[in-house]
């Protein structure tokens, strides 16, 4: 069975979420410095079976493309290229930042560990997946 792999992409960072190979449960991976994406991602398809890859779209609340869109559309393409037998799919990603940092704050979890940026994009990639799941198996 395989897994689906969630990319909220940053300038700096990449947050990265993958499924359970039945595709029920969406856990968070790592966070990753952007640049390591696809080299991460070589290294984890060697061991894990991944079907497709899901990736945040940053839209305003227009719908308009955001100054990240070009920077997730290059990422979309170098998914393409590098692994062209694995199926590429968007979510809109408008939100999961600050639904990230508001869950952290439900989970109670100290003001420090909240400011963590790494977490931050690991729960939103995370959040994202979660959500696609749901529409998925709705």
């Amino acid at each position: 069975m395989s897994r689906i792999i969630c990319i909220d992409l940053g300038g700096k960072r990449t947050g990265i979420a993958v499924t359970d190979p039945m595709k029920i449960i969406a856990t968070g991976l790592n966070t990753i410095p952007t640049p390591e994406l696809i080299p991460f991602l070589k290294k984890y398809i060697l061991n894990e079976e991944v079907e497709s890859f899901l990736i945040g779209m940053p839209l305003n609340l227009d719908g308009t493309d955001t100054h990240a869109t070009p920077m997730v559309n290059a990422a979309i393409k170098a998914l393409k290229i590098n692994f062209p037998h694995i199926h590429v799919e968007t979510i809109d990603e408008r939100f999961t930042s600050k639904m990230a940092q508001r869950a952290m704050l439900d989970m109670g979890l100290k003001k420090k560990t909240r400011r963590d940026k790494k977490l931050v994009d690991e729960i939103a990639a995370t959040m994202m997946l979660q959500e696609y799941l749901q529409m998925k198996n709705g």
